[in-house]
């Protein structure tokens, strides 16, 4: 709510949308899950911040780490495309996810990076907010 409140304030969130925002905050509790341990995350894992070298990874850049649910590190990598379905595939082979994070915990975990967006570059992110919302029935 803090981000969805310095974007209303600040004229890049508009007051519908803002009020849709406020709506889920009240049952948040019913799409999330607590993780079984936190784990550390990068906190900015986009393309941009992996380092490739020929066809691996060789490394990760410009950390903001903290600690938190591992699924919001992965939603985020959905954000701007960072790995495809061979990515997830692979990793859910050795540590299969809940379910629902796909269809909804992956949109709702990329509502805070997406309202951060909107503060920092405009209105272009906020059909994704819509879409998000909408598909969580706000």
């Amino acid at each position: 709510m803090h981000m969805a409140r310095a974007a209303h304030e600040d004229g890049t969130l508009p007051t519908p949308l803002f009020s849709r925002i406020e709506n889920l905050a009240e049952r948040i509790e019913d799409y999330l899950i607590e993780p079984p341990f936190p784990s550390l995350l990068h906190g900015d894992l986009w393309m941009g911040n992996v380092l490739i070298k020929g066809d691996r990874i060789a490394g990760f850049i410009d950390p903001a780490i903290y600690c938190g649910h591992p699924e919001i590190e992965l939603a985020f990598t959905t954000m701007f495309g960072t790995f495809g379905d061979a990515f997830f595939e692979v990793y859910e082979s050795r540590l299969p996810l809940e379910p629902g994070f796909h269809d909804v915990r992956k949109g709702l975990y990329n509502l805070y990076p997406a309202l951060v967006h909107v503060r920092l570059f405009g209105s272009s992110y906020l059909a994704g907010i819509d879409r998000t919302l909408s598909a969580l029935g706000f």
